[in-house]
């Protein structure tokens, strides 16, 4: 992917002085209200609606507006570099506080265990910090390239630039906050319309494939394919894959990068490694931690403990990392199914009920916080250069980790005080009465057959795409989200770009680009007033 020279020099780069630093006073201040604030709306949203909306553009413009004051103290705000420090940390908390936290705590409540809610809270709270760790380590390595789309990144990044430098470029961005905002309130899914003109060409007509063949499955064939855990199998199949190729592209790299004697190839896939490493480590001990702190070890024997331990660690490391793909080349990430995919698995497995309340909690924690992280890094990393000068580019990224920290730890505040009073009132997030349902349910042999057998075709296009091209995962990610008009404006997207690119040529692709930011963008902003609204109206 490419961008003009007005993306790829932002003002504000080393030659400019040093990165705004997330721990000065002006920047603390207002991160730590905005991710105060991202943490009720995200929670708010997640229980009223069963939504999570984007807050990211909220941050900066919040950081846009208050640098208009003409004081002294709001005058560092002009920097998109702070700017981004504000996105980062009001979308880290919203993700975190909902999709981490709230969610995750939600399952043992509805499952008549409240005793469980808060080592429950404890676990997934340390999972969500780990998460954030790992994207930042694994960001620009071999397995999650920075140069990937993470498309509302991408859209981040274009509305913060625009915003600064006007001209042109504001322009086309102005026309896609018009179209994505005009499609939204049609009720339209832009973001996929937008996600389309960036993304993969494959990788988005595998895409709206599964988003067809699952919305339309049903009414025109009378096959309920969720029913037969078709997309179940097929994201089993992929993920297993794309594990395999995550490790197989690090050996790779290391052994190319030695022999051409390129050492930032190498330090890339060192550091992928070690993180994965990490991660492992990490992950087995929160395992050990929720299997001690909610009492569920009281219920196993020391096999089905240890197998428990084991199963808990490998399902939040794949959990993480198809979430993380998804979302890198997609801009969806299938967290919830995924996690009912590790609920099934578990239940077939033969664990007891309370454990499996914990396996559900503990996976749907792992992956939303990885993704929005990238997403983050994604639009710091455009802002900032696209690598133009490595040093300002690694400051930047540590700046951006302190401020997704504020914001997670401004959740973890938020969630801790707020929770019960939800539950008091019966609020949870709706996706959990679907995990409570099969862990009541259970699962026959059937199920196990159906899913061995889907997953061999998800695990073969999973190999035909090869890890560039991520074709099983998004194929199952369609296959997962019932949802028709997204296909639509999937495949509309792809058509118009290519139409677009062969009227106009290819040095003509940053105006698509921009005009995709403008489109994402758009959505995202009408999306979270008219859920804030409807929320309010409640």
């Amino acid at each position: 992917m490419s961008y003009d020279d007005t993306l790829a020099a932002p003002e504000g780069t080393a030659q400019n002085g040093s990165h705004p630093r997330a721990l000065a006073l002006n920047n603390l201040v207002l991160t730590v209200m905005l991710s105060i604030a991202g943490a009720i709306i995200g929670i708010q949203l997640l229980a009223s609606l069963g939504i999570t909306p984007s807050t990211s553009l909220i941050g900066a413009l919040a950081a846009m507006a208050l640098a208009r004051i003409p004081l002294s103290i709001f005058r560092g705000y002009r920097s998109i570099h702070a700017q981004n420090l504000a996105q980062t940390s009001i979308s880290s908390a919203t993700f975190g506080a909902a999709n981490t936290l709230f969610l995750p705590i939600g399952i043992p409540y509805l499952f008549g265990m409240p005793e469980m809610v808060q080592p429950m809270l404890v676990g997934v709270a340390m999972a969500l910090l780990l998460d954030a760790w790992l994207l930042y380590r694994m960001f620009d390595t071999p397995a999650f390239p920075a140069k990937n789309p993470w498309p509302p990144g991408v859209a981040s990044a274009m509305a913060i630039r625009a915003g600064d430098t006007g001209g042109r470029q504001a322009r086309i961005l102005l026309g896609g906050l018009a179209v994505g905002v005009a499609g939204a309130v049609f009720k339209l899914p832009m973001s996929a319309f937008g996600v389309a003109l960036l993304a993969g060409l494959s990788s988005m007509i595998a895409f709206a494939t599964g988003l067809m063949i699952r919305g339309y499955s049903l009414p025109l064939l009378d096959l309920d394919i969720a029913a037969m855990y078709i997309p179940h199998g097929m994201m089993i199949g992929a993920g297993l894959v794309a594990l395999a190729q995550v490790g197989r592209v690090i050996l790779k790299r290391q052994r190319e990068a030695r022999a051409a004697d390129t050492p930032t190839e190498a330090a890339g896939a060192r550091r992928l490694g070690r993180a994965l490493g990490a991660g492992g480590i990490g992950y087995l001990v929160i395992s050990l931690f929720l299997a001690v702190g909610t009492g569920i070890y009281t219920e196993m024997s020391i096999g089905m403990l240890l197998a428990f331990v084991l199963f808990a660690t490998a399902a939040a490391f794949v959990h993480e990392l198809i979430v993380g793909i998804a979302a890198m080349h997609s801009g969806w990430f299938p967290a919830f199914a995924v996690a009912l995919i590790t609920l099934i698995l578990g239940i077939i497995i033969g664990f007891p009920p309370e454990a499996l309340v914990v396996i559900a909690g503990f996976s749907a924690a792992t992956g939303p916080a990885f993704a929005d992280m990238g997403y983050d890094l994604k639009t710091g990393y455009m802002l900032r250069g696209e690598g133009a000068d490595p040093a300002f580019e690694l400051e930047g990224r540590r700046q951006q980790l302190i401020a997704g920290m504020i914001g997670f730890v401004c959740a973890i505040a938020v969630v801790l005080l707020s929770y019960q009073t939800f539950f008091d009132r019966g609020q949870t997030a709706p996706i959990n009465a679907a995990y409570v349902a099969a862990i009541n349910a259970g699962m026959s042999m059937d199920t196990a057959i159906n899913l061995a057998l889907w997953a061999i075709p998800g695990a073969l296009l999973q190999l035909i795409g090869g890890s560039g091209r991520q074709l099983g995962i998004l194929f199952a990610t369609g296959l997962l989200i019932n949802f028709p008009p997204a296909g639509w404006m999937v495949a509309l997207g792809v058509i118009c770009r290519l139409v677009f690119l062969r009227v106009t040529g290819t040095d003509t692709r940053d105006r698509l680009e921009v005009f995709a930011g403008g489109v994402i963008a758009g959505d995202a902003l009408y999306s979270f007033f008219s859920s804030g609204f409807r929320s309010l109206s409640k």
